[in-house]
């Protein structure tokens, strides 16, 4: 049974998550597969990229952020999904050996109108390279269960 209901997250909460080694291997690996742009498969075409060297696809980045919270809080939740991601930004490029942290924080919080075993969380990602600096944001509302539904909120 899960320990995390919708009435656990409160706006303002901050929870950080990590820290994640990315490697080359992997890099190369999910762009092979994925995204086989030649900036994100070779060191020379990387460089001669506005990225300046090799880097993860953002799409690679999205990928370990979902694995983070999966591995954070998620599969320890009554998560019920998500429909939608707002806004994602990609700030500054993923390299090889960034040893990355998420941090999650509550931007907002709601019960749903027509689901009352349902509340709404509005979650703002920032992943942070081992230097402090923001490599990407992410934003979404999730649908999380409650674990009394229908009290008042």
């Amino acid at each position: 049974m899960p320990k995390l209901h919708w009435e656990d997250f409160k706006p303002g909460q901050v929870t950080e998550y990590g820290p994640r080694l990315v490697t080359r291997d992997e890099i190369i690996a999910f762009a092979t597969e994925f995204d086989p742009q030649p900036m994100h498969l070779d060191e020379a075409a990387g460089r001669a990229s506005l990225l300046k060297g090799l880097a993860a696809s953002g799409w690679h980045s999205c990928c370990i952020l979902i694995r983070m919270i999966c591995d954070g809080f998620l599969l320890n939740s009554a998560s019920m999904g998500a429909n939608a991601i707002d806004e994602v930004k990609w700030l500054s490029p993923l390299r090889p050996g960034d040893s990355v942290t998420l941090r999650a924080t509550v931007r907002e919080t709601r019960a749903s109108k027509s689901r009352p075993d349902m509340g709404l969380i509005h979650f703002h990602y920032e992943m942070m390279s081992q230097n402090g600096e923001c490599i990407m944001t992410l934003d979404t509302p999730m649908m999380m269960g409650r674990r009394s539904p229908g009290a008042a909120s």
